[in-house]
C-alpha cells in the first residue's frame, strides 16, 4: 500500500509544481509560501478532525522529542518551499523539479548516517542515476 500512496504522492508534487509555476508568477515568493500553508492548514484541520486525529493528541506530545522533530521538520519543509518558489520564479518547472528531486539522494545519505539505513551497491548506483538525470534534465 505505501508504494500506492509514495505514487500518489509523485502524482500530486507534479501538480504542485505546475500550479506553483503558475501561480507564483508575479507575485513574492514567500507571500506565495505563506498562502500556501495557510490553504493547506485550512484543508488539514478538517482531515484531521474526521480523521478522528485529534482524539489521540495529548498534552504530553507537546513536550515530547517526538514533537520538537515534527517542529523542525516543519520549519525545513517551509524554507525548502520558500525556496522552492524562488526557483520557479525564474527556473523553468521540469528543470527546477529536477534539482528538487535531489533530495532523495540526500535522504539516502542522512538516513544511512543518522537512521543506520543500509546503503546497498544498488542504492548508491540508483542515487547516482537520478543525480544523472537530474543534471540532464536541468541543464538540457
Amino acid at each position: 500500500m505505501w508504494m500506492l500512496y509514495a505514487f500518489l504522492s509523485a502524482v500530486l508534487a507534479a501538480a504542485t509544481a505546475i500550479f506553483g509555476k503558475i501561480g507564483v508568477q508575479g507575485v513574492d515568493s514567500t507571500l506565495a509560501t505563506t498562502l500556501r500553508a495557510v490553504v493547506m492548514t485550512v484543508f488539514l484541520l478538517p482531515v484531521a478532525w474526521f480523521a478522528g486525529s485529534f482524539s489521540k493528541f495529548s498534552g504530553e506530545f507537546l513536550g515530547s522529542k517526538v514533537f520538537g522533530f515534527i517542529v523542525l521538520s516543519a520549519v525545513a519543509g517551509a524554507l525548502s518551499w520558500i525556496f522552492y518558489f524562488l526557483a520557479l520564479q525564474t527556473g523553468t518547472a521540469s528543470g527546477v523539479s529536477a534539482i528538487d528531486r535531489l533530495s532523495i539522494v540526500l535522504v539516502i545519505i542522512f538516513a544511512a548516517l543518522f537512521l543506520g539505513e543500509a546503503l546497498t551497491v544498488k542504492t548508491a548506483l540508483g542515487a547516482l542515476l537520478i543525480s544523472a538525470g537530474a543534471v540532464l534534465i536541468a541543464f538540457k
